[in-house]
């Protein structure tokens, strides 16, 4: 099976993905994270999250 990343908003393969040394996020780890809360097998406050 073939491997793919996305990579600046496009699919590439997987070993030709690169990510320029001078990226932002790269060198600060910057990025966004998204966390929802669980409970009882049910989303916690989902709505905000999809907005």
């Amino acid at each position: 099976m073939s491997r793919f990343a996305y990579v600046n908003g496009r699919f590439t393969r997987h070993r030709d993905a690169a990510v320029h040394i001078e990226d932002r996020g790269y060198q600060f780890a910057d990025a966004v994270y998204e966390v929802f809360g669980m409970q009882i097998g049910s989303f916690v406050v989902e709505g905000p999250h999809l907005v």
